[in-house]
């Protein structure tokens, strides 16, 4: 059956008009702006408990219609949510192993524009200033990710919030564009990190939309990168990146394994020489 739909908002009242208790997929298109001032905990009434057909209908719905509509990011939150919670659950136990990971969980850090301002007023070589300009000359405010919705526990809902806040922190520590190629490069990083589901999905959404120009870019220079630059740096989700704000960004980059991404343009060959000496350097530790 053809049912027409050219935008993710037609499938999902499509699907509102025909399933009544469907009707919360709907809920997931509010973007909210304004965050609570509660540091330490993600709102209760925020989640929404879902059955496990319910799950795999939003799921669906939210896959479907990302695809129709990529720009929708509360429907890439929700199917990376709906479809990722054993993922969720591994990377909360490796920071319940990390002493650095353990201390996020306890404080909860939150990147919004309340708790990440003072970036601004950092020497300009600190990782902290180069976040600041990173969001500036964008003119991105930290504020504007969509909520977690679909996480059973509250500590499992902080984790995906964190997962989801600190992707502007890879940007920057990568070097890596804004742009749909730089997003798919990083959403390989995001996968060898955490290996959800919704970053391979993306990658190969993202590729699809690819020009035949592009597409060769990516395959010929940043997927290769970004396979070595994941596999080579520490687990930075277990990275209290706030609390490094103040240090050199060559600095952190180095104590954390990052990898820059090259200028596609120049020799690709230091990508591979300095993936080699990273490995080298961890053998012999």
């Amino acid at each position: 059956m053809s049912c027409g739909f050219r935008r993710g908002d037609e499938f999902l009242a499509w699907i509102r008009r025909r399933r009544p208790q469907l009707g919360f997929l709907v809920s997931i298109g509010t973007r909210s702006t304004s965050r609570s001032e509660v540091k330490f905990k993600i709102m209760e009434g925020a989640r929404i408990p879902l059955k496990g057909w319910q799950q795999a209908a939003v799921a669906l719905g939210s896959a479907l219609g990302a695809l129709m509509d990529p720009r929708r990011a509360d429907l890439i939150a929700a199917l990376g949510e709906t479809t990722g919670k054993p993922a969720f659950h591994r990377v909360l136990e490796r920071m319940r192993n990390s002493s650095e990971g353990r201390e996020v969980l306890l404080e909860r850090p939150r990147v919004i524009s309340a708790e990440v301002s003072h970036a601004w007023d950092l020497p300009e070589s600190t990782f902290g200033s180069a976040y600041a300009r990173f969001m500036g000359t964008r003119n991105f405010s930290p504020d504007d990710r969509p909520p977690v919705r679909f996480m059973d526990t509250d500590e499992l809902a902080y984790v995906a919030t964190r997962a989801r806040e600190v992707h502007d922190f890879w940007h920057v520590l990568f070097g890596l564009p804004t742009n749909l190629i730089g997003e798919s490069a990083l959403k390989v990083i995001e996968f060898e990190q955490m290996f959800l589901p919704m970053c391979a999905l993306s990658v190969v959404g993202g590729s699809a939309r690819f020009s035949e120009k592009q597409r060769s870019l990516f395959f010929r220079h940043y997927f290769p990168w970004a396979i070595r630059a994941g596999m080579a740096s520490a687990d930075l989700m277990c990275v209290y990146y706030e609390k490094h704000f103040h240090e050199d960004l060559e600095d952190v980059r180095k104590k954390w394994g990052i990898i820059p991404c090259p200028d596609p343009d120049g020799k690709t060959e230091f990508v591979f020489d300095y993936f080699s000496m990273v490995l080298r350097k961890n053998k012999t530790k």
